[in-house]
């Protein structure tokens, strides 16, 4: 009973209830989405355009916008530029993201640097501000949440054919095209709605953390999905708590706690396999170019 009243006791401050809410919606947003970040080799991208936002967010802040509409535009733009120059054979993903990210980064850098009263009004957006949420930042997350959720139900067998094999996935008929597009904006809306609550430093981790630990226990794909998206939410929760009790910054004690239970799972995972098999295998098996195909039979 005392530790029920014990964790009850944070949910009397409103600031707490809001960052408790945006922290777990933005945890099941970046599990979600993560998994085909994690599974297409991109993970780069969630660490290089946040930084793209992030320059955005300060162009337009110097310009008077608001901040989820300058944000937007910017990684929006960001994203179909990535989204094409990644399709030129000639440049790899990774080069596309560094250059259209850090330049980005770097012009809002630039404009920060002339100004003070510009670095005081994005120090949240560097490095996260889960207690300053409010309705309307729950709204946007909350919205995006819905979005994300919506274009994997109705894409599902599209984005999951372009995930495993994305040269074979249009002699199938499957747009890659547009479907890329649409899987690009996602995640940039994504990027948008969560840079206020975990900050630039700290998107990365928490959109390849939870799709890892999901990739260790399954080699199912939908199955993959839901454990992804319950571990960054139920981390993302428990993390609040942490914060909340030894007095750390919230978006540190999250990743924290989900590097933690990563390093567990690694463990259980070679344990287990050990056991099986009399080796530590920690990697399922890859889904074949078949097997996704035949999703589509």
């Amino acid at each position: 009973m005392t530790l029920l009243i014990d964790l009850a006791e944070p949910f009397q401050f409103e600031f707490f209830r809001n960052a408790v809410l945006a922290a777990t919606m933005v945890g099941a947003l970046t599990g979600l989405v993560g998994v085909f970040v994690v599974l297409r080799r991109m993970s780069y991208i969630g660490h290089g355009m946040s930084h793209s936002v992030f320059g955005g967010a300060v162009v337009g802040y110097v310009a008077g916008f608001n901040f989820y509409l300058a944000a937007g535009i910017w990684g929006f733009l960001s994203a179909l530029l990535i989204n094409q120059t990644t399709r030129r054979r000639q440049i790899g993903a990774d080069a596309a993201i560094g250059i259209v990210t850090t330049a980005s980064f770097a012009l809002g850098v630039a404009l920060i640097s002339r100004a003070s009263s510009v670095t005081r009004n994005f120090d949240a957006a560097l490095f996260g501000n889960l207690l300053g949420v409010n309705t309307s930042d729950l709204w946007v997350i909350a919205g995006v949440l819905l979005l994300a959720a919506t274009v994997v139900f109705f894409l599902y067998k599209q984005l999951l054919f372009l995930t495993f094999d994305v040269e074979v996935a249009p002699v199938y008929g499957v747009p890659s095209g547009w479907i890329d597009t649409a899987f690009s904006l996602v995640l940039a809306a994504t990027i948008i709605a969560s840079i206020r609550i975990m900050g630039v430093t700290l998107i990365a981790a928490s959109l390849v953390i939870p799709p890892v630990i999901a990739r260790l226990l399954t080699d199912r794909f939908a199955r993959m999905l839901v454990i992804s998206t319950f571990v960054g939410a139920a981390v993302s929760f428990s993390g609040m708590f942490v914060s909340y009790y030894i007095d750390i910054a919230s978006g540190a004690s999250i990743v924290l706690l989900a590097a933690g239970l990563f390093c567990v799972t690694l463990l259980f995972v070679a344990v287990r396999n050990w056991r099986r098999y009399g080796k530590p295998v920690l990697t399922p098996k890859e889904m074949s170019t078949a097997e996704a195909q035949a999703l589509f039979d």
